[in-house]
């Protein structure tokens, strides 16, 4: 079976920076694949070459077989941007039937409409509309087309926990598990639990490749969580094995590379605290020991 997104040494040159740097990659067909990194990493350089938008400076870069042009220009690829607006003075039904005229074999449009969650509003213009509702409009659009290979950039940004919940089982349905989903997203824990496979990028190079369970057990550590003064700041941050102290309030978060050295040694001091945790670690901490990133911020 022929990969969905396939790099091959693949390079893009802004100047002298390496936006892209020698990346190898592969995407199987049916995949729902998260790509991560921080601002700066090349992940939306990375997506604008999956969509044909840039060329690579090096290197082959092959969508469903062949040039993404000729993926694009053959229907079989979708993409929800957050640069794409939507027109003025249309309504939802018009703008996602357009997008259908667009394709060779499209959904329905009650279907597409059914499926983005479209469908009470479609009379509406879109001017009208709340983000949450734009957001919506913009996944009919991307899926209307019956795409076998679906980019989503940031697709549930400025939206509401339920909301975000929501556009999650819309897009399982209507990926079937037959299409290919690659998506950007600064929420790490919607990675962990919407990804089949995530991929960290940094400085245009692969850091990590695998599920959000592989790329957690590979970042070797725990974080102790305990409430105590905040003048004890010095006192826990040099407690045994520790590498980070995240303070919220009187709440330290101790990213430690030994819990139990860290535990004891915290049980032997004289600082007062109290509500111990002692738990592994989440995709958010691992990004963060990956990257060595200050904040989970991603690139657009």
């Amino acid at each position: 079976m022929q990969p969905a997104v396939e790099f091959r040494a693949v390079e893009k040159h802004f100047g002298p920076v390496r936006a892209v740097d020698g990346i190898d990659l592969s995407l199987a067909p049916g995949q729902v694949v998260a790509i991560l990194g921080p601002n700066g990493a090349g992940k939306s350089t990375s997506i604008s070459l999956m969509l044909g938008l840039r060329p690579p400076t090096a290197g082959e870069v092959r969508i469903l077989g062949g040039s993404p042009r000729a993926a694009a220009t053959a229907g079989r690829v979708g993409a929800m941007l957050q640069a794409g607006g939507l027109p003025p003075g249309a309504t939802v039904r018009e703008i996602v039937g357009f997008t259908r005229s667009l394709y060779p074999q499209p959904m329905p449009l009650a279907e597409a409409l059914e499926a983005a969650g479209c469908s009470a509003f479609q009379s509406r213009r879109v001017e009208l509309l709340s983000g949450g509702e734009q957001q919506r409009v913009r996944f009919a659009r991307a899926i209307v087309g019956r795409p076998e290979l679906l980019f989503l950039d940031e697709p549930t940004v400025g939206l509401d926990v339920e909301t975000r919940r929501r556009f999650w089982v819309s897009l399982r349905a209507a990926a079937d598990g037959r299409r290919t989903v690659v998506f950007c997203t600064h929420y790490l824990d919607e990675a962990d639990s919407e990804a089949d496979r995530i991929v960290v990028v940094q400085h245009g190079r692969v850091l990590a490749d695998g599920s959000g369970a592989e790329i957690k057990a590979a970042v070797a550590g725990h974080t102790v969580r305990l409430t105590c003064p905040r003048d004890a700041a010095e006192a826990v941050a040099s407690l045994p094995g520790v590498r980070t102290a995240e303070w919220t309030g009187d709440r330290v978060a101790l990213r430690t590379a030994d819990a139990d050295a860290t535990v004891r040694a915290l049980a032997a001091s004289n600082v007062q605290w109290r509500d111990l945790e002692v738990g592994g670690t989440d995709l958010e901490e691992a990004f963060l020991t990956l990257t060595g990133s200050g904040d989970g911020g991603q690139d657009a």
